[in-house]
């Protein structure tokens, strides 16, 4: 491996006047003097212009009090400090160039995520429809593509825009690109996972073997990046052709939970054991609460298996929410057994037929019949547009956590 070459070492002059500034090549071949108007002196040392990542602070002196000596005595610092560019502000000559292309329904969230970084350019498809309705598609400067990373973030949201994305899921690895990430943020029917009776079809692991025969593109498999997928088990319906990697929306959560005033009262409950087995241990420093369905009768009931929700504040986890029941009936059970208030966080919002208008705002007092916050993120961008500034809704976005997954 060829040596690195030695960091061109300079001398910064920096008067009070903040529009003035000397830039000269400095005697000192290790080091970066940076020399201040206000008597202090610093020493950088291993400045790396080119990547801009962050700089080093080896060495502060008081030049009215340090003899000219201290130029070249180590032992004499007053200060060391260390200070990092965040990675969106100054991308590095390693960070890998991603083209995202987009559907309609995932504009927005796009747009997000291509303003986390400087490394991740956005470019567009032409969506239209032929006469009869169906697709008439086009990727503009197709060749221009040639030899890059690209990337497609896709919506499954009903079968119509299924049909209307494979065909360029299947298009994009043929381009001659380095590689091809499909970002699905939420797998849908990922429920239909299992057959409970002979002629069950379990959509689950048929549109997992579809994504599975994304063609190879010049760089190898294509990599699946989703979030929270419903059944731990359909990773394993996935062939060999395709590298899914497995996100969770809980991060985004931790770090809202910490933000609220009262997030030393904070606990965690879990409608079934489903959720919990998903869930549990990225939130074991929460205390726990697991609710049950029991039967009795001809009736399901929800009960609560284990904790004690008794004066706190509970936030209900699970990975996704359709009609909405099973959130309300533990809701009730909790708030029935002493929570003061209840909030709830999925990863995914459906809603089916607008479902979320059945979950109230609890400004405080009602625990029983409303929610204080009720956490998703944009997995869903049709919900998202129907909840947008709508307590109890908050949106949490992926757009941070898929920049960062594109960049492995």
């Amino acid at each position: 491996m060829a040596a690195t070459p030695p960091l061109q070492s300079f001398s910064v002059l920096h008067s009070n006047k903040p529009s003035h500034s000397l830039l000269r090549p400095s005697s000192n071949k290790n080091r970066t003097l940076f020399s201040f108007t206000s008597n202090l002196r610093c020493e950088i040392k291993g400045f790396d212009f080119e990547s801009h990542r962050g700089w080093t602070i080896e060495r502060v002196s008081d030049m009215s009090k340090d003899s000219t000596n201290s130029h070249t005595n180590p032992s004499s610092p007053l200060l060391s400090v260390s200070a990092v560019t965040s990675a969106s502000q100054f991308p590095t000559k390693n960070a890998k160039k991603v083209v995202l292309f987009y559907c309609a329904e995932t504009k927005a969230l796009a747009e997000k995520i291509a303003a986390e970084t400087d490394a991740i350019e956005l470019r567009s498809i032409s969506w239209g429809k032929f006469p009869d309705g169906f697709p008439n598609i086009f990727i503009p400067n197709a060749q221009g593509i040639r030899g890059m990373h690209v990337a497609f973030l896709a919506s499954f949201s009903s079968p119509a825009v299924i049909f209307e994305q494979i065909p360029v899921i299947y298009a994009l690895p043929k381009l001659f690109i380095a590689s091809f990430t499909l970002v699905l943020p939420f797998f849908p029917t990922g429920t239909s996972e299992r057959m409970e009776d002979e002629g069950d079809i379990a959509t689950a692991f048929t549109l997992a073997r579809l994504l599975s025969n994304i063609p190879i593109s010049r760089g190898g498999p294509t990599s699946l990046v989703t979030f929270d997928i419903h059944a731990l088990q359909e990773r394993f319906y996935f062939g060999d052709n395709i590298l899914p990697c497995f996100e969770s929306g809980i991060p985004l959560l931790k770090r809202r939970l910490q933000d609220l005033p009262d997030s030393d009262n904070i606990s965690v409950a879990f409608p079934d054991d489903g959720a919990w087995k998903r869930f549990h241990k990225q939130l074991q420093h929460f205390p726990t609460i697991v609710c049950a369905k029991v039967r009795e009768g001809d009736q399901r009931i929800v009960r609560i298996k284990e904790g004690d929700p008794r004066g706190r504040h509970i936030v209900i986890v699970d990975d996704l929410v359709q009609s909405g029941g099973t959130l309300i009936e533990c809701q009730k059970v909790l708030a029935a057994h002493g929570a003061t208030k209840i909030s709830a966080y999925v990863t995914h919002g459906i809603f089916p037929n607008k479902s979320w208008a059945r979950f109230g705002h609890d400004n405080g007092g009602h625990p029983e019949s409303a929610f204080t916050y009720f956490w998703i993120t944009d997995s869903c961008p049709l919900t998202v547009k129907d909840v947008m500034n709508r307590p109890p809704f908050e949106i949490l976005s992926l757009a941070s956590s898929i920049s960062a997954s594109l960049q492995i």
